[in-house]
């Protein structure tokens, strides 16, 4: 063997060498193993056909490019959804990315099993949870248990790239948004402090308002608002699986809930911010009296990382830098 014919041999078993070791590295980072309030799951590779029966972590996992194929919906044409059922931030992106709807409000894991999928996620709690049919789920594919209404958008956002596989992904999503936060902060003079954060619904004469658990309370947080924390004896309900997120004000509980000298409303319009302005029973409030009541937008009942973009947007053209 000539020297020149072994240099030639020894270059390519190095990069046999190198691409096994490579593959192998890749390899090895699955299977994987998740925990969630069922126990431990190990995810045998990444999944190519997911399923989500939560609207709500829909939007998260198409901001990380997931293989997202159908998805849990609410009703059509609501005051937060598209003709679909489907979140009004992210509704055209699925459309675009072809995610088919599984059903409208009431589960089903017939629906569920039709996708083929190899990964099903369910909401531990709230209105899209599909809780109850768990053990349906889990002998379909994969099933995991995500919560949340503990945590900020940003890490639901992390855990599902953990889940996925596109943890890239989720970090320079993340990153993109933290610049704009910072730009956005550094540009904003922030109205009477501390601010009661809520969903107003006019017609019940009620209102969910958001704790500091909530995606929607960190993010103030981050930006530089004060939470109000409502008073210690206020009298308050739960439902939906003891959120973390809200707390539910009703009845004489509405006005005492609602202590912040600002008033910021999600999910609501204009026109329900007036409303609440109008009712005479809130009359008395200092951010009432003050005029101190702002509708934040229909698209952030849900926060993921294109509703909380929008709602960077809004903040900004609110409370713009004096």
């Amino acid at each position: 063997m000539t020297f020149s014919l072994f240099r030639l041999c020894a270059a390519t078993a190095l990069a046999a060498l190198f691409f096994a070791l490579s593959s192998l590295a890749f390899a090895a980072d699955w299977p994987r193993q998740v925990t969630d309030s069922k126990g431990v799951h190990t995810l045998p590779q990444a999944p190519t056909r997911i399923v989500s029966t939560s609207v709500t972590l829909t939007g998260s996992l198409l901001a990380i490019d997931a293989p997202i194929v159908a998805s849990g919906a609410t009703t059509p044409g609501n005051r937060v959804a598209d003709n679909q059922g489907f979140l009004r931030q992210w509704g055209d992106i699925a459309r675009q990315r072809q995610v088919q709807r599984l059903y409208i409000g009431e589960p089903s894991a017939e629906a569920v099993a039709a996708q083929m999928p190899d990964l099903i996620l369910i909401s531990a709690t709230g209105g899209d949870s599909a809780l109850a049919l768990y053990d349906q789920l889990s002998a379909i594919a994969p099933t995991l248990v995500i919560n949340y209404d503990d945590k900020s958008w940003q890490q639901l956002l992390t855990d599902l790239g953990a889940i996925t596989g596109h943890e890239q992904q989720a970090a320079a999503r993340i990153a993109d948004f933290n610049e704009r936060l910072a730009k956005a902060r550094a540009k904003m003079t922030l109205p009477a402090q501390p601010v009661s954060a809520l969903v107003y619904t006019p017609a019940a004469h009620t209102a969910n308002l958001w704790t500091p658990a909530s995606a929607q309370g960190q993010l103030l947080e981050q930006l530089g608002f004060t939470l109000a924390t409502p008073p210690a004896t206020l009298q308050t309900s739960q439902s939906q699986g003891k959120r973390h997120d809200i707390i539910q004000l009703g009845g004489e509980n509405l006005s005492a809930g609602l202590n912040g000298q600002s008033l910021l409303l999600f999910a609501n319009s204009d026109q329900e911010a007036a409303a609440l302005q109008q009712d005479p029973l809130l009359a008395h409030l200092p951010a009432v009296a003050h005029q101190r009541v702002w509708a934040l937008g229909t698209e952030t009942f849900r926060l993921d990382y294109y509703s909380a973009t929008r709602l960077l947007e809004r903040l900004a053209t609110l409370f713009p830098a004096s």
